[in-house]
C-alpha cells in the first residue's frame, strides 16, 4: 500500500479561480474583459527586434546565457532604474531577471520566508501572494484598503480607498518580516502616495522588516499622476526587491521576462532560489527586450517613447469602459493606473439576488450569471480577498479594459439601458452586452 503523500504548506491553496472563470469564459463569452492580458499586439519595434533575435546571426541567442540575465539586458536595466533611483547601480549584483514577475515574487517568498514569519499583505491583493507566502512557511496578516465615499454626484476613485494609518501601525510586530506593496495596484488600479508610500517605509524601518514592491504597472498611471518608487525614499533601498515585467511594461504578457532590482545583500538570497529552480530565462526574448528599453532610454519622456504612447491609448480605453459600464447601471471605480477597473454591481442584486447563507460571495454567482447570461467575462473582486474577508467587498467586479477587439459599435441593450448618448473614441474598449 502507497504510503500518504503529505503536502501540508500546499493543502487549501490548490485552488485558483482563474482556471474555472478562463474554462467559463471560453464557453459563454463573447467578450472577455476578465483576464489581465492586451489583446492587441506589442510595438514593431519590439517584434522587429525579436524577429532579428531568432532569426539573424548570433547563433549564441539560441542558447543559453548568463543564468541571471542576459548581460545586454540587465545592463540597460541598471541604466534604466540607476536614473529612476538616483543611484548607481550594478548590473551584475544590483539586477536579476525573472520568468516573468511571477517567478521574481516566487524568488522572493522562498528567499525571505521562513516558519514563523508573518507577510503583511494589502487587501485587494493580487491573487498569488497569498499562497507564495504560505508555500514558503510564512504567515500572511492582511491590512484592508478602506473605501471612502466620493462627493455627492461623483464616481468613486481608486483613491479613495486608503490605508488606515493606526490600523497598520498595529499590523507589524516582532514576527513581521515583509510587507508586499503592489503600486499601481491590481485589482484596483490604485496609484499610493507619496505620503501613503512615507507611511508604509516609515513602519518598514522602525520594524528593520523588508518590502517587496510589485511594481509591475509602473509605466500605466493616468490623469498626470506619478508612481513613485518606494526604494527611492529615506532608509529603503537597502531593505527593497522592486518586481517588474516586461510583459506589462511592452504588452508581451507570453515572453514572461521579468526582474528584480534590489540591493546585492537581498539579491544574492534571490540569486540562490533562481539557479536552483528554473536557472535560467529565454535568450532571445531577454536580447529582444534589451533592444526595447535601450529605445526608451533614448527616449525617455519624448512623445514618441511607447511609455508616453501606452497609457495614452489606455486612458482613452479606460474612458469608454467607464461610461459603457455606468450605461448600463454599474458604478465603476476609476482607476488612477493599471489596465483594470473595478465596478460596482449593488444595482444588480433585484435582478440577479443574493442567496442567503451561500459558501460564495455575491460577486462570484453575478460574474458567473454575467459571463452566462450577457456572454460578458469578468472577475469577481472577492477573489483577491483572503477567505475571512470575501463577504467584506463582494458587491464588485474587476474589467480588464486593455483590448482593442471590441469597439465601441458592439454596444448592445442591458435590459433596456442605451448608451446612445455616448460619442467613443475609436477602437477603444467596450462592452458587448450580446444576447440581452
Amino acid at each position: 500500500m502507497s504510503r500518504p503523500v503529505q503536502a501540508r504548506r500546499l493543502e487549501g491553496i490548490d485552488k485558483n479561480i482563474w482556471v474555472e472563470f478562463v474554462k467559463l469564459a471560453a464557453t459563454y463569452s463573447t467578450v472577455n474583459l476578465g483576464q489581465g492580458f492586451p489583446d492587441f499586439p506589442p510595438p514593431d519595434f519590439l517584434k522587429e527586434a525579436f524577429s532579428r533575435a531568432v532569426s539573424g546571426e548570433k547563433h549564441t541567442l539560441h542558447q543559453y546565457t548568463r543564468a541571471f540575465g542576459h548581460p545586454p539586458l540587465v545592463k540597460i536595466l541598471a541604466q534604466l532604474f540607476g536614473k529612476l533611483l538616483g543611484r548607481e547601480l550594478d548590473p551584475m549584483t544590483n539586477v536579476m531577471v525573472t520568468v516573468g514577475a511571477y517567478q521574481a515574487l516566487f524568488c522572493c517568498f522562498q528567499a525571505f520566508i521562513e516558519e514563523g514569519d508573518e507577510v503583511i499583505i494589502i487587501e485587494p491583493f493580487f491573487d498569488c501572494y497569498e499562497p507564495m507566502v504560505k508555500m514558503a512557511g510564512g504567515t500572511p496578516v492582511y491590512i484592508p484598503l478602506r473605501p471612502k465615499a466620493p462627493k455627492e454626484g461623483k464616481l468613486m476613485s481608486s483613491a479613495d480607498w486608503q490605508l488606515d494609518p493606526a490600523e497598520l501601525a498595529s499590523k507589524f510586530s516582532e514576527q513581521t518580516k515583509a510587507i508586499v506593496l503592489n503600486s499601481p495596484n491590481n485589482p484596483l488600479g490604485k496609484v499610493f502616495s507619496r505620503g501613503e508610500l512615507e507611511l508604509i517605509a516609515d513602519l518598514c524601518v522602525k520594524h528593520d522588516a523588508l518590502c517587496i514592491s510589485d511594481e509591475v504597472y509602473e509605466w500605466l498611471v493616468y490623469d498626470g499622476k506619478e508612481h513613485i518608487r518606494i526604494a527611492s525614499l529615506p532608509g529603503m533601498w537597502d531593505r527593497t526587491v522592486i518586481v517588474g515585467s516586461a510583459g506589462k511594461t511592452f504588452s508581451i504578457t507570453g515572453w514572461k521576462v521579468g526582474w528584480t532590482v534590489g540591493p546585492n545583500r537581498l539579491l544574492q538570497h534571490l540569486r540562490t532560489v533562481h539557479q536552483n529552480s528554473v536557472y535560467h530565462c529565454a535568450t532571445a526574448a531577454q536580447d529582444a527586450v534589451a533592444q526595447g528599453f535601450q529605445r526608451e532610454l533614448e527616449r525617455y519622456g519624448k512623445p514618441d517613447s511607447y511609455f508616453v504612447q501606452l497609457p495614452r491609448e489606455l486612458q482613452q480605453k479606460r474612458d469608454q469602459l467607464i461610461q459603457s459600464l455606468v450605461a448600463v447601471g454599474m458604478k465603476p471605480i476609476i482607476p488612477e493606473g493599471t489596465y483594470f477597473l473595478v465596478a460596482d454591481i449593488s444595482e444588480f442584486k433585484s435582478e440577479v439576488p443574493d442567496v442567503p447563507d451561500s459558501d460564495e460571495p455575491y460577486d462570484s454567482r453575478f460574474a458567473k450569471w454575467m459571463v452566462k447570461n450577457k456572454g460578458l467575462a469578468a472577475i469577481p473582486l472577492s477573489a483577491f480577498y483572503c477567505g475571512a474577508h470575501k463577504d467584506n467587498y463582494n458587491s464588485f467586479i474587476r474589467f480588464c479594459f486593455a483590448k482593442v477587439r471590441h469597439t465601441a459599435e458592439h454596444l448592445c441593450l442591458w435590459q433596456g439601458h442605451t448608451a446612445n448618448h455616448y460619442v467613443p473614441h475609436s477602437d477603444a474598449s467596450a462592452i458587448a452586452l450580446a444576447g440581452s
